[in-house]
Protein backbone atom coordinates (compact mmCIF):
# COMPACT_ATOMS: atom_id res chain seq x y z
CA UNK A 1 0.00 0.00 0.00
CA UNK A 2 1.46 3.43 -0.99
CA UNK A 3 -1.34 5.70 0.37
CA UNK A 4 -5.33 4.67 1.89
CA UNK A 5 -7.41 6.33 2.67
CA UNK A 6 -10.07 5.03 4.82
CA UNK A 7 -12.54 5.27 7.40
CA UNK A 8 -15.19 7.20 6.01
CA UNK A 9 -19.15 6.39 6.27
CA UNK A 10 -22.73 7.73 6.90
CA UNK A 11 -23.16 9.94 9.95
CA UNK A 12 -25.33 12.15 11.75
CA UNK A 13 -25.04 15.82 11.84
CA UNK A 14 -23.06 16.68 15.00
CA UNK A 15 -21.33 13.61 15.09
CA UNK A 16 -18.09 12.77 14.81
CA UNK A 17 -15.87 10.43 12.28
CA UNK A 18 -12.01 9.49 12.02
CA UNK A 19 -10.26 9.20 9.18
CA UNK A 20 -6.92 7.15 8.55
CA UNK A 21 -4.65 7.54 5.75
CA UNK A 22 -1.56 4.63 6.07
CA UNK A 23 0.79 4.51 3.87
CA UNK A 24 4.01 2.99 2.65
CA UNK A 25 7.36 3.85 5.01
CA UNK A 26 8.72 6.23 2.56
CA UNK A 27 5.54 7.70 1.47
CA UNK A 28 5.17 8.72 5.02
CA UNK A 29 8.23 10.22 5.54
CA UNK A 30 7.30 13.18 3.00
CA UNK A 31 7.51 16.94 4.20
CA UNK A 32 4.18 17.24 3.89
CA UNK A 33 0.59 14.91 4.36
CA UNK A 34 -2.59 17.01 3.08
CA UNK A 35 -5.95 16.06 3.82
CA UNK A 36 -8.38 17.29 0.70
CA UNK A 37 -12.25 17.02 0.02
CA UNK A 38 -14.55 16.91 -3.08
CA UNK A 39 -17.89 17.80 -2.64
CA UNK A 40 -20.56 16.80 -5.47
CA UNK A 41 -20.37 19.70 -7.83
CA UNK A 42 -17.28 21.41 -6.53
CA UNK A 43 -13.26 21.84 -7.01
CA UNK A 44 -11.43 19.75 -4.33
CA UNK A 45 -9.97 21.94 -1.58
CA UNK A 46 -7.71 21.78 1.03
CA UNK A 47 -8.75 20.84 4.51
CA UNK A 48 -5.18 20.48 6.38
CA UNK A 49 -1.76 19.51 6.40
CA UNK A 50 0.71 17.79 8.68
CA UNK A 51 4.29 18.59 8.55
CA UNK A 52 7.12 16.03 9.15
CA UNK A 53 7.63 17.68 12.76
CA UNK A 54 3.99 17.12 13.75
CA UNK A 55 3.07 20.95 13.31
CA UNK A 56 -0.25 21.07 11.59
CA UNK A 57 -2.70 23.84 9.99
CA UNK A 58 -6.98 23.63 8.79
CA UNK A 59 -8.39 25.64 7.02
CA UNK A 60 -10.95 28.28 8.61
CA UNK A 61 -13.70 26.19 7.53
CA UNK A 62 -13.56 23.23 9.85
CA UNK A 63 -11.43 25.04 12.66
CA UNK A 64 -11.79 24.04 16.17
CA UNK A 65 -14.16 20.72 14.75
CA UNK A 66 -11.12 19.04 12.82
CA UNK A 67 -7.70 18.13 14.09
CA UNK A 68 -5.02 16.23 12.13
CA UNK A 69 -2.37 13.62 14.01
CA UNK A 70 0.15 11.24 12.76
CA UNK A 71 0.99 7.93 14.28
CA UNK A 72 4.77 7.30 13.04
CA UNK A 73 5.30 3.98 14.39
CA UNK A 74 2.10 3.07 12.36
CA UNK A 75 3.03 5.19 9.42
CA UNK A 76 -0.19 6.61 9.46
CA UNK A 77 -2.06 9.91 9.65
CA UNK A 78 -5.36 10.59 10.56
CA UNK A 79 -8.09 13.22 10.32
CA UNK A 80 -10.77 13.84 13.37
CA UNK A 81 -13.49 15.08 12.61
CA UNK A 82 -15.99 16.48 15.37
CA UNK A 83 -19.43 18.39 15.31
CA UNK A 84 -19.79 17.23 11.63
CA UNK A 85 -21.78 19.49 9.25
CA UNK A 86 -23.93 18.41 6.05
CA UNK A 87 -21.66 20.61 4.51
CA UNK A 88 -18.74 18.51 5.50
CA UNK A 89 -20.41 15.66 3.21
CA UNK A 90 -17.30 15.06 0.34
CA UNK A 91 -14.90 12.28 -0.83
CA UNK A 92 -11.95 12.98 1.54
CA UNK A 93 -8.17 12.01 0.27
CA UNK A 94 -4.72 11.65 1.88
CA UNK A 95 -2.09 13.08 -0.02
CA UNK A 96 2.06 13.05 0.52
CA UNK A 97 4.34 16.33 -0.87
CA UNK A 98 7.75 16.86 -0.57
CA UNK A 99 6.77 20.47 -1.29
CA UNK A 100 4.21 22.86 0.28
CA UNK A 101 3.11 24.82 -2.26
CA UNK A 102 3.81 22.31 -5.90
CA UNK A 103 1.36 19.46 -6.55
CA UNK A 104 1.90 16.31 -4.40
CA UNK A 105 3.69 13.04 -5.09
CA UNK A 106 1.03 10.63 -3.99
CA UNK A 107 -2.10 10.32 -3.50
CA UNK A 108 -4.86 7.95 -1.54
CA UNK A 109 -8.21 6.61 -3.23
CA UNK A 110 -10.57 8.70 -1.13
CA UNK A 111 -12.79 8.08 1.11
CA UNK A 112 -16.63 9.06 1.07
CA UNK A 113 -17.91 10.91 3.86
CA UNK A 114 -21.92 11.50 4.16
CA UNK A 115 -23.44 14.01 6.93
CA UNK A 116 -26.99 13.48 6.96
CA UNK A 117 -29.90 12.64 9.22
Amino acid sequence: VQLQASGGGLVQPGRSLRLSCQASENIFGSNYLKWYRQAPGAQRELVGIINIDGSTIVVDSVKGRFTISRDNVKNTAYLQMNSLKAEDTAVYYCAACKFMYKTCDYWGQGTQVTVSS
